[in-house]
């Protein structure tokens, strides 16, 4: 028997076993829609295509499953841009459906036609335009696999509306064999052996742990090797929860705003043994003064990846999770006693910490230690982007993996309310909580309602200080102090529109009342709440490496 294109997607859907779509619909995807209307999967109706995109990839990391995406051609594809880079520069799994103008009428300029093939190109993994029915379900097959092996990623699929409304017989493949995509898992033996040789003579080493670790659900062999190993770890951004902060062999965050004992750590360290991660600029600083000592060891699934920033030493290709369970079979802890008493006299020296008197406006990081503190450190935390997501990854202590979801590589105001409502939807057994800035919770707002809608209990934290907060601080720092169109005074008061859309609304503005406010927010499970933070507004984010600069121009505290 014969089905409909548009049918064919959603038998394809089943067999991937999708669980929640997110979209928007539109004229030429019509067909699909009329499919979806009672399909056995969720759907979620965004209010925006890039809501629907980043809450595709906040369910995509909370779960681990590829998120799923659909939206009408021209405007509503081009809607999805922004979030389909989002996903791409953090490794993110998606599938992401557009409809497209009838293939006759393709380079016309049709009404709503755009070339989303051109655009995505250089920010998906890998896109498709469907040129005839009879390749829709292996198109299909192929994007979920390519999605969400190697090194994961952004799929487009642009469907024609005549090849939804076109009709053949359904076949779905059982396996996938794309000629020039292989990706390698097992990393080579005698690298390995090199690499454990190397970090059984060293003196000085440190762990640098990524996203990759996250990924490839290695963060149980990351704890083996560092139980095996005694060596101290610091995490990318988005490497947070792969090994628990609270333990002492932590060094947390590295980078701009990272710690200062992990950056020093990096900077005296005469081995980093890198791991699914990128050496990207917000790490490295002024890449010739970055770990200057040190011989690097590098596991990643990307060989692209490997050596593009910073020369390796000993490569390995492969999977995170597979080469460090064959180091852990190996390895012989070095000795570095001394280089662990250094490092605990750094921490001792320069602990995170800012200065709040009790008194005034509240401190934004007084907050996030108390969001930490009520949810005993079980939350899914998600972000937007600039103070706020530096602040909590600063002050939250995150022990498990996936519990930490933020635009890294992007940096995408909007993304962290839609991406929380995503992750709820995929980890309905744990709180997650958006920590915003007062500007980029407006970004994305509209998908209050949807949150409203399907009754997800997302506490969004607004630390709102009247500012585009992270460009003040740079304007602050090395512009005068010319704080040009970063002043947002006139902002809605955030109470009365939650309530507008149905949602939870509470103000707080003195110190006393935080605890209290936190701990209603969580006693509310049937709807979203905002909790507008009145906090201080010129207080900056710290440690600080400015761009392009070493660890040592790391600045500690405001200046005079």
């Amino acid at each position: 028997m014969k089905i409909s294109g548009a049918e064919i997607i959603v038998e394809c859907l089943k067999k991937e076993n999708v669980e929640v779509m997110f979209g928007y619909p539109g004229g030429v995807v019509i067909p699909i829609f009329h499919q979806i209307f009672n399909a056995p999967f969720k759907f979620i109706l965004s209010r925006h295509e890039q809501g629907a995109v980043h809450a595709a990839d906040g369910y995509a990391r909370a779960s681990g499953k590829p998120g799923v995406v659909l939206a009408t051609s021209g405007p509503g594809a081009t809607n999805l841009v922004t979030g389909i880079a989002t996903a791409y520069m953090d490794s993110v799994p998606l599938v992401v459906f557009t409809g497209q103008v009838h293939s006759a009428m393709i380079g016309n300029d049709a009404f709503q036609e755009v070339d989303v093939t051109g655009i995505t190109r250089p920010i998906s993994k890998h896109n498709y335009l469907v040129q005839d029915i009879n390749d829709l379900s292996r198109i299909i097959k192929e994007s979920f696999y390519i999605a969400s092996t190697g090194r994961p990623g952004p799929v487009v699929i642009d469907v024609p509306v005549d090849i939804s409304n076109g009709f053949t017989r359904f076949h779905y493949p059982e396996s996938v064999n794309i000629k020039g995509y292989k990706p390698v898992y097992e990393g080579h033996s005698g690298q390995i052996e090199k690499a454990c040789g190397l970090i059984e003579s060293s003196s000085r080493p440190v762990i640098y742990s990524g996203g990759g670790v996250i990924i490839s659900n290695a963060s149980e062999e990351l704890r083996t090797f560092v139980k095996k190993t005694g060596i101290p770890v610091t995490t990318t951004l988005l490497g947070m929860g792969a090994y628990p902060e609270t333990d002492s062999l932590s060094l947390e965050m590295l980078g701009m705003h990272g710690t200062y004992y992990a950056n020093r750590a990096m900077h005296e360290s005469d081995l980093v043994i890198a791991i699914g991660a990128r050496f990207d600029d917000r790490v490295t600083g002024k890449i010739d003064t970055f770990i200057p000592n040190a011989k690097v060891i590098h596991i990643d699934i990307d060989p692209a990846s490997v050596s593009k920033n910073v020369l390796v030493d000993i490569p390995i290709v492969g999977d995170c999770k597979k080469v460090l369970g064959e180091m852990n079979k190996i390895i012989q802890p070095p000795r570095i006693t001394e280089w662990i008493d250094k490092i605990n006299q750094w921490k001792k020296d320069h602990p995170l910490s800012y200065e709040d008197s009790g008194k005034g406006r509240i401190k934004p990081q007084y907050i996030v230690e108390e969001i930490y503190r009520q949810t005993g450190g079980e939350a899914i935390i998600c972000t937007e982007v600039g103070q706020n997501q530096m602040w909590a990854a600063q002050f939250y202590k995150f022990t498990e993996p996936r519990s930490f979801i933020s635009s890294g590589g992007l940096g995408t105001m909007g993304y962290g309310f839609p991406a929380a409502i995503g992750a709820q939807l995929a980890r309905p057994d744990k709180r997650v909580i958006d920590i915003a800035g007062d500007g980029s919770i407006q970004m994305n707002i509209q998908e209050l309602i949807v949150a409203v809608q399907h009754r997800i209990p997302v506490i969004i934290a607004i630390l709102n200080n009247g500012f585009l907060g992270m460009v003040r601080q740079w304007q602050q720092l090395f512009y005068d102090k010319r704080y040009s169109h970063t002043c947002i005074n006139f902002a809605p008061d955030f109470v009365k529109l939650a309530e507008a859309y149905g949602a939870a609304g509470i103000s707080v503005k003195e110190r006393n009342e935080v605890i209290p406010a936190i701990k209603k927010a969580l006693e509310i499970t049937d709807r979203p709440i905002i909790i507008d933070f009145h906090v201080a507004r010129e207080e900056n984010v710290y440690p600080m490496v400015p761009a392009g600069k070493s660890v040592k121009d790391t600045i500690m505290r405001d200046l005079a």
